[in-house]
């Protein structure tokens, strides 16, 4: 293996500010709010504030199975926040979610703010009782790859991502060591996926929701544009999986929402009527001038 990085650290860490590439100006090593600013306020008891990210799709996702489902009470407004832009840091933000991603949700029926992706799944699915299987075995499986994907996305998008894509440099040693992390969790995956339709079981559930948006867009080759070097198409159950949520006309409606870059036809930059998704292509995008 070879080795140009020749970095050696300090005794003490101190923070380069202009060091870690395209979100160099997004990360720091402290919390709280940068900047005043109060979080716009829809019509519907469900306030979302997100961005397209895997994280953001999931709950847009199960926001719209709901609502398939003729849940009427989970209708919500999606407020883009720009996390490029540092709009995570705003006071209205941080008072919603101290830890300052995304997404995060407010249900103004019951005055609860609601951080962490899994922890909003677990919430909607409790709340309208749907996805999450109600005999304890059931939902303990359920909640077993709810969680095992909290833990594993991390090493896809922090990890693998990051230096594969990324990073302002790129060296061996990282991506090699979080291919193979990536690989050994898809290997994870396609064999549950040889067992059960779904994971936990033969029920579409959270658990799928969660996942989908990270390694079904991975294994569709949509993700980091890596699906050659992850060989991904090896991979038949995870194919058949993925193919399959994908085609779920919910999944495609709720993948668009708070998106903000590839085809304009993927986009709606905010989603706070469920007619908003036949608006035409112009007018599903925010215009340069008012991002």
């Amino acid at each position: 293996m070879s080795q140009t990085n020749n970095y050696v650290p300090p005794a003490v860490w101190t923070w380069d500010a202009e060091n870690g590439g395209e979100w160099a100006k997004t990360n720091r090593p402290v919390a709280g709010a940068t900047h005043e600013a109060v979080l716009p306020r829809g019509k519907h008891p469900l306030q979302l504030y997100s961005m397209g990210t895997p994280n953001g799709q999931k709950v847009t996702i199960l926001l719209e199975e709901l609502l398939a489902l003729g849940e009427s009470g989970a209708e919500y407004d999606a407020h883009l926040i720009r996390i490029s832009q540092g709009e995570q840091f705003s006071t209205g933000f941080v008072e919603l979610n101290p830890n300052s991603k995304i997404p995060v949700l407010f249900d103004t029926g019951t005055g609860s703010r609601v951080f962490e992706s899994g922890a909003i799944l677990l919430y909607l699915a409790e709340k309208f009782g749907h996805f999450l299987p109600r005999s304890a075995a059931a939902r303990t499986e359920v909640l077993n790859w709810l969680f095992w994907l909290q833990g594993s996305a991390p090493y896809l998008g922090g990890g693998f991502g990051h230096f594969y894509a990324y990073a302002p440099e790129k060296f061996e040693y990282p991506i090699n060591r979080f291919t193979m992390e990536v690989k050994r969790q898809m290997d994870v995956l396609d064999r549950e996926l040889a067992v059960h339709r779904y994971l936990g079981g033969h029920e579409y559930s959270i658990a799928d929701i969660a996942t989908w948006p990270w390694y079904g867009n991975l294994a569709l080759g949509e993700a980091y544009g890596a699906g050659e070097f992850l060989q991904v198409e090896g991979y038949a159950n995870l194919q058949r999986w993925a193919k399959d949520i994908l085609a779920r006309p919910a999944v495609q409606r709720g993948r668009k929402v708070n998106r903000t870059w590839g085809e304009a036809s993927a986009q709606l930059h905010e989603r706070h009527d469920a007619s908003d998704f036949e608006l035409k292509t112009q007018d599903k995008v925010t215009p340069e001038s008012a991002a």
